[in-house]
Formats: structure tokens, sequence, C-alpha cells
């Protein structure tokens, strides 16, 4: 995914005029370490473009959700970069195209590909 600035500014103006409970980045677990790149700079643009009303206090992201993570391998130590670097865990992950597949991380499957 290339950087798309005027996105990013977007985005955090909307979380600047909505003032949500949870604020979450959403990537796709496929494409591995681009998505802690995605990850990184979409946080910096929360942190340089955004400040909650109320309290004066910038805006990051609360938490991860990961599309497509039934199909990941080696790829899941890119997930375990994200929570490492942003310090917020993942929330959900997505095993398919439908509502019920958005589930919780279940940490032992992600620990047992690991040490594959």
């Amino acid at each position: 995914m290339q950087d798309n600035e005027p996105l990013m500014r977007a985005l955090s103006k909307l979380v600047t005029m909505n003032n949500p409970d949870l604020v979450l980045f959403v990537g796709e677990a496929l494409v591995g370490n681009e998505a802690v790149d995605q990850l990184v700079k979409f946080n910096q643009s929360l942190i340089d473009h955004s400040v909650t009303a109320a309290a004066g206090t910038k805006s990051v992201i609360d938490g991860i959700l990961l599309t497509k993570f039934d199909c990941i391998d080696d790829k899941v130590g890119a997930a375990i970069s994200m929570t490492y670097i942003t310090g917020q865990p993942i929330v959900f992950v997505g095993t398919g195209q439908q509502y019920p597949d958005l589930k919780a991380l279940n940490v032992k499957s992600v620990v047992s590909a690991l040490l594959r």
C-alpha cells in the first residue's frame, strides 16, 4: 500500500471530530512487515493530526484488527511486532467473509505457528 498522506489526515480529522470510544487499525495479516509499516504511519498520523477536544490529548490507536488471519503462516511474526511497537492488543482477527468470522485472537495458535 502506498503512503496516502491526505487520506491519513482525513482519517485523523474524523477521529478528532467524532471522538470515538475505540480506534482500531485494520490491516491484512498476509502482507507481513508491510502491515507493521502501515500501522506505524497511521498511528503517527493520528498523533500528528488529531487532538481530542475534551482532554486536549493526542489520539492513538486502541487496538488492531487483522484480516485474512486464517491464511498466514510465517508472517504471523508481524502480528507480534504490531503489538510490541504500539503496546496495543490485537482485538479481532478475520478468518472469513462474514461478521461471525471476526474472532478473538487465539494466542496458542500464534505461538504454535511461530514454533513450526
